[in-house]
């Protein structure tokens, strides 16, 4: 757009007055129809602006009185001025205010990095429990290299017949643990068989949390408040961890591992809400995103620990110490988050929803600078909760049928889904769980370069989330993904490909492999990654949030659970080429959805997002098209 802080001070508040795609160039309202600013979408409605100071005020004398605040009463009409014109940046015009409560609406703009330690303080606490998330996940890839063979789940011919020691291939006469009466078809079976036992030990916790993990979250957060939700699934997470570290055979270790989502699932589904709820808008996204950074860190963390107990050797009563400690030791981050979470103050829309306003509003002054904003976020935010209840999107008290029956939200969950699919079928998971047994095969069976090789995914993945702190809130969430969707499936091909270059040139092979995979890492880092958990936290009105969250987490887990059950027979079927090539088709199907039905968010209070989704589906698609059409044609007249 062209803007800058020093161009315009309210620039990013005057953005509030439409939702606006990066550099589009047309607008439409609710109805469709074309207006003069070069907008897109929907006007903002704040239910405040054009009423008289005596409306004002005689509506917060009835709120403060009916919500037990009168003693906050003068703070709170303050409050509600200047969210009548919020959306302007115009706080000269109350004369209210003090020149100090003035400079500090001017520094929220100019400065709004400087918030309050406890905002910071939740910030850090609910990345942790996303390192927990990304460890859960991770640890696997490390235990997949040693586990299988213990419990007998072989997956190659090697593994049934013995070797030519001076060529190093298998010949037919079979090893010791094999039935003798077996023929190589019997082998074929007994392979395929176990690449789904093993698809389905490593999925487990994602199967968990598609049909009950994630589903549980609403109930939780209903009984517990956000802050429980969060400890308590962290503490399935510490328990889970332990568990399967203690386990003896493969159904024992998949029961482990499936109980596991009732820890993966509520969390995921509660902690981006938690930090979305609790975030100023002009910096929700980067502090929502951290969630995926952090994970991130979890997913290198995981693998770090796959380094530092390969080489573990085992004792006389305990067979295969090493994996049991890389699959133990995730427990460590969710000791920190159960020793942190009850110290950061409970959203203030959670309290909200409850009735209860006194805490709400105790919680909402130390999570920003001043009373005076506090007020203004709380008063604006029931306002219009308010006017969603009126306006009769609440129909009942069904709020999972609301998903798909009220037209906002419908097209918020469409939206949601999209993203939420789209961050499995991207097929980044396939290098997060199986990457140690990728890099293995790319390098002939080297478990050191294995294991390396997926803490450099990780590291990469982690470090390529930081720019997306800024561009998140800066770009949006909708250009980041279609960036980086065209680069994800390029480096996936590249990936796929490479295990077309010769046995015999391994270390060219291995090249290109981490190559593919360290690019493709750090285009997911800045894309794909962040943005789903971060639009789906934000994208829903409050009344359904908890149920909305639990339903796009359930998709998300839901094809997790698909593509890891499915990885090892897909590559046995389709080689490691055709595998890698499914997921790059999807990800330029993924851009063509995104592209048309996928609205952006950034910049908005999760109330004012009802007005993203209040364009009819059928003209949100021609507003996207009519932008891809204007901005192609600005491209080739070289405007």
């Amino acid at each position: 757009m062209g803007f800058s802080m020093s161009d315009n001070t309210y620039k990013e508040l005057e953005e509030k007055k439409a939702v606006v795609s990066n550099e589009s160039e047309f607008s439409f309202d609710v109805e469709g129809a074309k207006r003069s600013e070069p907008r897109f979408d929907a006007e903002i409605r704040n239910p405040l602006v054009g009423l008289a100071y005596e409306e004002i005020e005689r509506r917060v004398y009835h709120f403060v009185k009916e919500k037990g605040l009168e003693e906050h009463q003068d703070v709170f009409l303050k409050g509600a001025l200047c969210a009548q014109v919020q959306d302007s940046g115009d706080y000269s015009a109350i004369k209210t205010l003090s020149e100090e409560e003035h400079h500090l609406l001017r520094q929220e703009c100019e400065r709004k990095w400087r918030q309050p330690f406890l905002l910071y303080f939740l910030a850090i606490c609910c990345s942790i429990a996303a390192a927990v998330q990304g460890a859960d996940e991770s640890v696997i890839n490390g235990a997949l290299l040693y586990f299988p063979s213990q419990f007998g789940l072989f997956t190659d011919y090697c593994d049934y017949y013995t070797k030519d020691p001076y060529t190093g291939v298998c010949n037919e006469k079979l090893l010791p643990h094999v039935n003798p009466s077996w023929t190589r078809q019997d082998v074929t079976n007994d392979i395929s068989k176990n690449n789904w036992l093993l698809g389905l030990v490593s999925s487990a916790p994602y199967l968990c949390c598609a049909v009950l993990g994630c589903w549980v979250s609403s109930p939780m957060n209903k009984y517990f408040g956000r802050r429980g939700a969060t400890f308590v699934s962290s503490l399935i997470s510490f328990a889970t961890c332990i568990w399967q570290a203690v386990t003896n055979k493969w159904w024992h270790l998949f029961l482990a591992r499936f109980i596991m989502g009732f820890g993966i699932g509520p969390k995921s589904a509660t902690v981006p809400i938690y930090a979305a709820e609790c975030a100023p808008p002009l910096i929700r996204g980067a502090l929502v995103m951290q969630w995926q950074t952090w994970t991130a860190f979890g997913v290198m963390l995981g693998n770090a620990f796959g380094l530092m107990f390969y080489q573990v050797k085992d004792t006389i009563s305990i067979q295969g110490l090493n994996w049991r400690l890389m699959l133990g030791s995730a427990c460590i981050p969710a000791i920190f988050v159960m020793a942190q979470i009850y110290l950061c103050p409970e959203s203030p829309r959670w309290l909200m929803k409850q009735g209860l306003y006194k805490k709400a509003f105790a919680s909402m002054q130390r999570l920003r600078n001043t009373p005076l904003l506090a007020a203004r976020d709380l008063f604006l935010a029931h306002c219009l909760i308010e006017l969603e209840h009126k306006s009769g999107e609440v129909k009942g008290h069904n709020a999972v049928w609301q998903l798909f029956s009220v037209p906002r939200i419908a097209r918020a969950t469409w939206a949601s889904t999209i993203v939420m699919f789209g961050q499995q079928f991207c097929g980044v998971n396939v290098i997060t769980f199986y990457s140690s047994t990728i890099i293995q095969e790319a390098n002939n069976d080297s478990i050191r370069d294995a294991l390396l090789g997926s803490w450099g995914f990780g590291f990469v993945a982690f470090v390529f989330t930081i720019p997306a702190w800024y561009s998140i809130d800066i770009w949006g969430r909708r250009t980041l993904l279609l960036f980086t969707l065209p680069f994800l499936a390029l480096f996936l091909l590249i990936t796929g490909f490479s295990f077309w270059i010769d046995h015999a040139k391994t270390n060219t092979r291995l090249g290109v492999v981490l190559m593919g995979i360290y690019v493709y890492a750090a285009f997911y880092g800045m894309g794909m990654g962040p943005v789903p958990f971060t639009y789906s936290a934000e994208a829903f009105p409050l009344h359904v949030r908890d149920v909305a969250m639990s339903y796009a987490t359930a998709v998300l887990w839901f094809f997790n659970f698909i593509l890891s059950i499915t990885w090892f027979r897909m590559k046995e079927a389709f080689t490691a080429q055709g595998s890698f090539g499914w997921y790059a088709t999807w990800c330029i199907i993924l851009w063509l959805l995104v592209s048309l039905f996928v609205p952006e968010t950034k910049g908005l209070t999760l109330e004012e997002l009802d007005s993203v989704f209040s364009v009819p589906l059928g003209k949100q698609v021609k507003n996207h098209i009519r932008m891809v059409w204007y901005k192609g044609s600005r491209v080739m007249k070289g405007s």
